[in-house]
Formats: C-alpha cells, structure tokens, sequence
C-alpha cells in the first residue's frame, strides 16, 4: 500500500515519490510511515496529512480534513478554500455543521465543519490508483453529517474503492437566499462544489483515480446531485448515483424570504428594518441559538433560484423545468419500494383518517388559479383512482401510502429518468431495493419491525453503510444484502456497469434503460428483474400530468 509496512524488529520506512507535471509547477508526493506510531501521512498541495490505521479492515482513514471554512466576515456566505502549511491531525470525523440532530431532536454543531473523511484501501498502490466513491448525505437541507457512526466505510471499501463522505452546511448558514452578492443562496450546495474541487485535487495523492469519481447520495443528497447535474460546468466527476431523492421533488427549490434575517433577528430579541443590520447581528449569534430560533419560527430554507451577480459564483440560476439537459454521465438511480411505509404506519388512528392525502398532494404540486370546479374534478377522479368507492382508513392505509409515495418519489424519479434519457443519457441503470432486515433504517427509527412492510426511505443505507446505532449483522440474510449492495455499487464505480458479468453472488446481468425500455432490478434476498414498476399508478399520473402539467406550480412560478 501507500503508506508502508513494518517489519518483525524494526520499522522500515518507504518512501514513494510521485512526480506530478502541473501547469505552474511540478510537485512531489510523499507517503511514508511515522516511525512513532505506525500512522499513515500523505503529503498534497493542498497540506500534509496523518491519518489513522483502521481496525475493523485493511484500510486507513484520514478524517475531518478542511477542504474549505467558513468566512468569518459572512458566515451566510460562500466558503474559502484552504490549505496547510505543517501537518494535520486528520484524526476527528464527530463535527456536524450546526443544526438539529435528527434522532434525538437536539441541538449541535459548529461553523468549523466543512470537512471530507476518505477511506484508503490498502491495496492503493503506485501502480493501482483506486476509483473513487463520494457520498454526500441526506437530511432535508436541514440536518446530516459525514461521520463514520452513520456512513462507517468497512463494507465498502473491502472492493478496493476509496470512500469520501462530505459535510455541508445546513439549514440557515448553507441556504438562506436572500437575493444579495454577499448571500445569494445555495452556500452548502457551493461547499459541496468546494469539496469536489478539494477531491480532483488532491485525490491520487491518496492513491485514487481522478478520471474514475462516482458522486452519489441519498434523498437531499441525491436531490443535491441531480442539482450538480444541471447546473455544474466543471468535470469534478465521472458517474453519479441518485437514491431516493430527484430535482423533480416537489418542494426542492424554494421560494426564498427575503425578510427572514429580520424575522430570525426578532426572534432572538433584535428588532430592526435593516437587513445587513440584522445579518450582523445573526452572524455573531451562537450557531445554537440561530438554530433553534429558525426550528422554533418553523422556517423552511432550502436551494433557490438565485439573481446573478457579477464577479459571485452563481449556481442555480433556473427552475428545474425550465433546463433541458444534463450532464451526460453514467447513471444509478431507483428507490425503494415502500418509501413512505414508516412515515404512515406510525399515525395515530384519529390523525391518519383526518388527513386528505389526495387534496394535500395535488395542492402541493398544483395551483389552480381558483378554479374550484376543475380543482374538484381532479381531485374526484384522483381519490377514485386510488380509493375506489372505499373511505381513507387506518385499517387499510395503503392508499394513502401510494399516494404519498407517488407524488413525492416515485413518479418524480421516472419522470427524471425520462428526462436523462431525453438529454442523450446513454448509460443508465434502475433499481427498487425491496428488502426489509435488521439494518432496516425504518426498524429502528420508528420501531416497526412487527409490522409487515417493504423498503422504507434510507433504508438502503444500512446495506451500504456500517451504521453505529443499527444492529450487527445477526443473519445470513442480512450479509447477503450488504454483499450485493456493495458489489453493485462498486461494480458501478469500477466499470460503469453495476454486473459486469455474472457471479454467484450476482447471478444475471443487469441491463440498461433505454428510450424504448425501462429494466429495473429489484434488489432483494432473491434478485429480480422487471419492467417498468408500478406500472399502472405511473402512467395514470404521466397521464395526469400530461392534461393538467399547466397548472404545476413550478411551470406557474416560471411563467410557462
């Protein structure tokens, strides 16, 4: 590997020296041993490195290193890169950018947090340069981390690939959006082009392939790469993987406050009309603070449409339907079959026979200007479709479970492999994970495993992921999962291909989306393969959208 061996009675240093031609200069990498503590350090342009071994595999890890921090000046505002003259300690992964933790509903974080953690095989060499894996998390815009108690690499990285996973900031310092140079919004979607950036860089000095980087995510991560896709000019990648959460999401692009630095201001006792006085005040409030007055307001910030300014990185500057192509990349992309399962179940009787999941899914994705009979038309012909004559009830909530889902992942998701295909997407590969096991994201957040589901949203994860909090693997099945999860997507990153040829393990071969046909793979203890899934709810909705598109709220807000 990179970093060395030690030997029987004494530490034998290697020293790997790595020319690199550069346009201004021609810079020298070194990788050797600490004859102290057996550590791993890589020396970039970017700053020397001294990482840790690992003990749960062959691998070693370089964490919380700061690939940008945040300008002091303008916290609300995009980040700066960095570099370091000495060494770094790249021993921590715990830091979160501010925000409220998912779980345990508390608050935590802080501003220094824009960090990458890699994960190094040690079968890196001079001579076998890895592909490399970047994930960038989920958590609504508003909460998430890159730490190892929930993205622990072990699984991974055991397929001779290197891992990255990114923080961000979230919430009000990574998405307020206020129209001005100084914040024009998307500041966490930047730090994540940052992070991109800090990864070309630098990444074969850590025995990665730069010309072989998978960006993937899941739900706001995948959205923030489906958002990449769009809008990124520069080639920071080479394929890319989309679960569980697509730019075609209603409610991913927000309708920015302008006022809300006076409203989170007021909030916190400083009353003013001025906006660059309130963002002074904000800027010096403790993170924790800000964070639980924008909870306590319930503000929503989340990516915008940004006004362009000269000389300040602009990054979405249209509405989603408004760009007609992408990039031109390779493609995995699915979701799970029961996304919206746990979200559901867990309803109070009285609570879930109360709510109207037909009216407040059409109204959330259409607007029709007052137009109350046809708003009640479709509304009567939606409720049939997928109630019959039967009322909503918690005895039977698969309806209202169906249209959750449909509204908000599925039809969203085929739609934006329509769209792929549509801008000359050739290579391209879908999924539905349908398993249910002890890692089961699901299980655990909502204590359902003594109900019968599918897939619930994230419950992937814990197939690609070694999570912390979930349980060890107790059955074979459970292994299985994670073997073929991880063979699939690092098949992806090696080869483009998720089966490049069958396996016992794998035993068929996957075949690509197509203009004439859509192949999926259901992901399972028994694999199999499909066509077009949820066919007959997917085309009423095409059809749907096809008669009453003109009335979407994002063609409305574009003027189309």
């Amino acid at each position: 590997m990179f970093y060395g061996v030690q030997a029987t009675n004494q530490v034998v240093f290697y020293l790997l020296i790595i020319s690199v031609q550069q346009s201004s200069q021609s810079s020298i990498t070194e990788t050797l041993l600490d004859s102290e503590s057996a550590r791993p350090i890589v020396h970039t342009p970017s700053g020397s490195f001294r990482g840790l071994e690992a003990q749960d595999g062959d691998y070693s890890m370089f964490l919380g290193i700061p690939y940008a921090r945040v300008d002091p000046d303008n916290v609300f505002g995009p980040s700066i890169p960095i570099g370091f003259e000495g060494t770094f300690e790249a021993v921590e992964d715990t830091v979160r950018c501010p925000q409220v933790e998912e779980y345990n509903n508390t608050i935590m974080g802080k501003l220094d947090c824009l960090h990458i953690n890699i994960f190094v095989p040690n079968s890196a060499s001079i001579d076998n340069y890895l592909p490399v894996m970047i994930h960038i998390h989920g958590g609504r815009f508003q909460f998430g981390c890159a730490a190892r108690d929930v993205h622990g690499p072990r699984f991974i990285v055991r397929h001779d690939v290197i891992l990255i996973t990114v923080n961000y900031r979230v919430g009000p310092y990574g998405f307020f959006c206020l129209n001005t140079p100084k914040v024009p919004g998307n500041q966490g979607l930047k730090d994540q082009v940052q992070a991109l950036r800090w990864i070309k860089e630098n990444i074969r000095y850590f025995g990665g392939d730069d010309s072989k980087i998978t960006l993937g995510g899941n739900s706001a991560g995948s959205m923030s790469v489906d958002l990449l896709q769009h809008f990124l000019q520069e080639p920071l990648y080479n394929r890319v993987i989309l679960q569980s959460g697509v730019l075609l999401t209603n409610g991913v692009i927000q309708h920015p406050d302008p006022d809300a630095p006076l409203k989170l201001s007021k909030q916190l006792n400083h009353i003013t009309n001025d906006i660059n006085d309130a963002l002074s005040f904000l800027s010096r409030v403790d993170p924790h603070e800000l964070i639980a007055a924008t909870r306590d307001s319930g503000m929503i910030v989340g990516p915008c449409v940004e006004n362009q300014f000269e000389n300040v990185d602009n990054y979405i500057t249209k509405y989603p339907t408004n760009m007609s192509s992408v990039r031109n990349v390779d493609v995995l992309i699915g979701f799970n079959n029961d996304e919206f399962f746990d979200k559901t179940i867990t309803m109070q009787k009285e609570d879930f026979e109360s709510r109207d999941f037909v009216s407040e899914n059409l109204e959330d994705n259409y607007d029709f200007k007052n137009e109350s009979h046809l708003s009640d038309e479709i509304k009567d012909i939606v409720r049939k479709f997928y109630y019959g004559d039967n009322p909503n009830s918690a005895d039977n909530r698969r309806p209202g479970m169906n249209i959750i889902a449909d509204f908000f992942m599925y039809n969203p998701v085929l739609r934006t492999v329509k769209k792929y295909l549509d801008s000359g997407v050739e290579n391209m590969y879908f999924y539905m994970f349908s398993y249910l096991g002890d890692r089961s994201f699901s299980k655990y957040k909502c204590n359902t495993s003594h109900i019968k589901g599918g897939a619930a949203h994230g419950d992937e994860l814990g197939y690609l992921f070694d999570v912390s909090y979930l349980k060890e693997l107790l059955h074979d099945e459970d292994m299985l999962i994670v073997d073929r999860m991880t063979e699939f997507w690092t098949n992806f990153a090696k080869y483009g291909n998720p089966t490049p040829k069958p396996s016992k393990l794998i035993p068929l071969q996957w075949p690509r989306v197509s203009q004439d046909k859509l192949p999926y793979l259901e992901i399972n203890t028994e694999l199999r393969l499909g066509s077009r899934p949820m066919h007959e709810r997917m085309s009423f909705l095409d059809l749907l959208y096809k008669h009453i598109g003109r009335y979407h709220k994002e063609h409305l807000w574009t003027g189309q």
